[in-house]
C-alpha cells in the first residue's frame, strides 16, 4: 500500500485548518498536504506537525490573486518579478515545516495569448525556482490540470509536462502526476506512470468523474495502488479529493484496499 497524505485544504473541512492535521493524524495518515499555508505562519504550521508527528509534504506557490480567479503566475509573461518573490515565500515556510515539494502553478493562459513566449516564460521562471529551492534541497514540481475542471490553464498532458522538464534540465523540477486530471485528458494510466515514473515527484488521486473518494467512479484505484508496490514507487499519494459527505464516514476505502 502506498503512503497517503490527506490534502487538507479538500478533507477535513468541517474543521478549521490548523485541526485538520490533528485529524488527519487520527484518521490514520502519515502526512498531510495543502493547497497553501499561507493565511497562518510557518510557525503555527509547525507546532501543529510536531504535536501529532505528521510530515507536510506539498504545497503550491503563491498562485497571485486566488480570490479574483489566478490560478498561478509562472508561465504569465510580465509576472517573473512577482513569481520569484512567490518562491522565496514558498521557501520560507518550506524550511520551516520540512516540506520536500513546493508546486509551481503555471497558470490561465488569456485568449490569445501567445503560446510560445507563455512556455518561454515558463521554462525561464522555472529555471529560476529550481536553482533557488536546490540550495535547501527541495523538489519544484509542475502538476498538468485538467482543462475541463480548469479552463485556459497551461499545463494539459504529462507528455508537455516532461517536455518542459527536460528542457529545464534540473535534477530537482519533477512532474506531479494526479492521476483524476491523467484519466480525463489522456486515460492510460498505468501505462504513462511507467513511462515517466523516475521523473514523478509526487502522485494524487481521487475518483473520477466526481472527484469524491477514490473508491468511486471508473479508476480502479486498487489496481493502481498495487502497480505502484510493484513498480517500487516510494514516495506519497496525495489524496486530493472532496468527501462526497463527511471526511471520516468516506474513509473506509483505505482500509478496504489493503485487503
Amino acid at each position: 500500500m502506498p503512503k497517503l497524505a490527506a490534502n487538507i485544504s479538500l478533507m477535513f473541512t468541517e474543521l478549521p485548518f490548523l485541526d485538520r492535521i490533528q485529524a488527519a493524524a487520527h484518521a490514520g495518515f502519515g502526512a498531510v498536504e495543502f493547497l497553501f499555508p499561507y493565511e497562518h505562519t510557518a510557525q503555527e504550521i509547525a507546532v501543529q506537525l510536531d504535536t501529532y508527528k505528521i510530515k507536510n509534504v506539498l504545497f503550491n506557490m503563491p498562485p497571485g490573486d486566488w480570490a479574483s480567479g489566478e490560478r498561478g503566475m509562472a508561465a504569465l509573461p510580465g509576472r517573473s518579478d512577482e513569481f520569484r518573490a512567490g518562491v522565496a515565500t514558498a521557501i520560507a515556510y518550506a524550511r520551516a515545516l520540512g516540506t520536500p515539494n513546493v508546486h509551481a502553478m503555471a497558470g490561465l493562459v488569456p485568449a490569445g495569448s501567445d503560446l510560445a513566449e507563455c512556455r518561454a516564460t515558463f521554462i525561464q521562471n522555472l529555471k529560476y525556482a529550481a536553482a533557488e529551492c536546490a540550495v535547501h534541497g527541495i523538489n519544484v514540481l509542475i502538476e498538468p490540470i485538467n482543462s475541463r475542471d480548469m479552463p485556459g490553464y497551461f499545463l494539459n498532458r504529462q507528455d508537455q509536462a516532461h517536455a518542459i522538464r527536460e528542457e529545464v534540465g534540473a535534477p530537482n523540477l519533477k512532474v506531479q502526476m494526479d492521476f483524476y486530471h491523467v484519466q480525463i485528458m489522456e486515460g492510460d494510466i498505468a501505462m504513462t506512470f511507467k513511462k515517466y515514473q523516475p521523473h514523478i515527484g509526487h502522485i494524487q488521486i481521487a475518483g473520477v468523474p466526481e472527484r469524491h473518494e477514490p473508491d468511486t467512479g471508473e479508476v480502479n484505484y486498487a489496481y493502481l495502488f498495487n502497480l505502484l508496490d510493484e513498480l517500487g514507487y516510494d514516495g506519497w499519494v496525495g489524496c486530493e479529493y472532496r468527501p462526497a459527505k463527511g471526511t471520516v464516514e468516506g474513509l473506509g476505502w483505505m482500509s478496504a484496499m489493503t485487503l
